[in-house]
C-alpha cells in the first residue's frame, strides 16, 4: 500500500508516517520502481499501535519502547504494566497541576468585576511581583 493508503488506514498523516520512518520508529518502506513508498501490513499494524499509544498520551519514545516490547518474545508483562502505571502517575500529576491552575484562574476571575472599567485585578495579579504570592 502507498503512503496515502497507510495514512488513511492508520489515522495518521503522510507527514507523520514519513517522520516516524525517518526517526526509525517503523522500518523504512520499500520503494516501488516509481520511487513511491510501499508499506506492508506489518508496518500498518505498527503505525496503528503507535497512534493508539500516542492517543493515550505516551511520548514518541515511550511508544517506540512499547512497540519494541510488543515484538519482544522475552518481554515480561510486569514491565509493560509498570510503564503504564508510571504513565498513569504522570497523568495524575498533570491533572493535579491543571486543577490548581483552574482554581487559581477561577479565584482571579472572581476578583474581577468584568465590566467596562479598565481596572482589572487579573492583569494586575499577572503583571506584578506579588502575583506569584497571590496566584500561588
Amino acid at each position: 500500500m502507498n503512503i496515502s493508503q497507510a495514512a488513511k488506514l492508520s489515522g495518521l498523516s503522510s507527514k507523520t508516517i514519513r517522520f516516524y520512518e525517518q526517526q526509525g520508529v517503523i522500518g523504512a518502506a520499500v520503494r516501488a520502481e516509481n520511487g513511491y513508498r510501499v508499506y506492508s501490513e506489518q508496518q500498518l499494524q505498527q503505525l496503528r499501535f503507535i497512534k493508539r499509544a500516542r492517543d493515550l498520551g505516551f511520548s514518541l519514545g515511550q511508544s517506540r519502547e512499547l512497540l519494541e516490547l510488543l515484538h519482544n518474545p522475552q518481554r515480561r508483562s510486569a514491565e509493560v504494566k509498570a510503564r503504564v502505571l508510571d504513565h498513569v502517575d504522570q497523568i495524575n500529576q498533570q491533572l493535579e497541576q491543571l486543577t490548581q491552575m483552574r482554581d487559581q484562574l477561577l479565584a482571579l476571575s472572581h476578583q474581577c468585576r468584568g465590566d467596562d472599567s479598565a481596572d482589572c485585578p487579573i492583569l494586575d495579579a499577572l503583571s506584578c511581583d506579588r502575583a506569584d504570592k497571590e496566584i500561588n
